[in-house]
């Protein structure tokens, strides 16, 4: 069994090429050595070969994939049950879709994350450069032509000299903060925990709310439309989310629906979409085409998401400018104005 468990890219091109391969009628062992023999990577070649062994052996695909200890929980349930209806094509191709959607979303929120963060470190950079290293050759200047500086060149002399002297301080604390950051992007506890934080930050809760409605509506739309009943495909999609918010309206939602209420009625009195999406669920449940009508919800919130990030880069961006090219700005007028100051007296 492998530690590390695949990427959502990784899933989405496994599941692809996999669903290609079923739709021309190969079986899964054949597809396996197939995917084998284009596989460059090595890690990639043990899970397959490990993969067709298993296929080999007669067992079912899903626990050949279960074997591996790479795949999610809901990649293999979601597998068994294409298995059972006999649509494995079908399933192989939504779960596709839905990873190569998960890693677009995950593409996008590590890029509004990334981009602040980098300029936040480049602001700093330039301001310990500025006040440790620059300030003190103008103090050298005011010296030579007999004065010292004063007021807020003095303070931001002071400043620089105290990021000099505890610059080991500074230089641990910005190890701690890296170390913190790749504990919350590259862990899974660290990620959960900074999802949980951004859930209920006042400033990214209504994002990572439609977030959680998006990913509800997608895994709500693979789930049902694979033939699982409402209350497994719940149950399935309360297990992937992330938000806690969202799993208390699911819980609620199956409530509903244990009380009697269809499941359009549940998703209403459970908050989960906007009265217009709730609507929309109210019409595919009658037509019964409610797993398309979820796959389209899916995507109008994903095209919200995806524009709610770019907004944020959008204004996040220049505003950094701008406050990186005031701080500079007021850093080096502190100096000028005093020295033009006394250049002018002695000339």
């Amino acid at each position: 069994m492998h530690q590390k468990s695949l990427s959502n890219q990784e899933i989405a091109s496994f599941c692809s090429q996999t669903a290609m391969l079923f739709q021309a009628g190969i079986t899964p062992t054949e597809s396996m050595h197939i995917l084998l023999n284009d596989s460059n990577s090595t890690e990639g070649r043990e899970i397959l070969q490990e993969i067709a062994d298993n296929c080999a052996q007669g067992g079912p695909f899903s626990d050949a994939l279960k074997s591996t200890g790479v795949f999610p929980d809901y990649v293999l349930h979601m597998i068994r049950l294409g298995e059972e209806s006999g649509n494995m094509d079908d399933v192989m191709q939504s779960l596709a879709a839905y990873y190569d959607r998960e890693d677009s979303i995950a593409d996008s929120i590590k890029s509004a994350i990334s981009y602040p963060l980098i300029m936040i470190g480049i602001m700093l950079l330039v301001i310990f450069v500025l006040l440790g290293k620059v300030m003190p050759i103008f103090q050298q200047v005011f010296i030579q032509l007999g004065s010292e500086m004063t007021g807020i060149s003095a303070t931001l002399l002071q400043l620089g000299n105290s990021l000099n002297r505890y610059s080991l301080v500074f230089i641990c604390i910005l190890v701690v903060c890296v170390i913190l950051f790749l504990f919350a992007t590259k862990t899974k506890r660290g990620h959960a925990i900074t999802v949980h934080t951004l859930s209920v930050f006042p400033l990214t809760k209504g994002f990572y709310e439609k977030l959680a409605a998006g990913r509800f509506a997608s895994g709500m739309a693979l789930a049902i439309g694979s033939g699982m009943d409402t209350f497994s495909s719940l149950d399935m999609v309360a297990e992937l989310t992330e938000h806690k918010g969202m799993q208390e309206k699911i819980a609620v939602c199956r409530k509903a629906i244990e009380d009697g209420a269809n499941l359009s009625e549940a998703l209403a009195l459970s908050n989960i979409f906007s009265n217009l999406y709730s609507r929309m669920v109210a019409v595919g449940f009658r037509t019964g085409s409610i797993d398309i009508v979820m796959q389209k919800i899916a995507d109008n919130y994903d095209k919200e998401t995806e524009k709610k990030i770019y907004s944020i880069i959008s204004i996040v961006e220049p505003t950094l400018v701008i406050i990186l090219s005031v701080i500079v700005g007021l850093i080096l007028l502190s100096v000028i104005f005093p020295l033009m100051g006394i250049m002018s007296s002695i000339g």
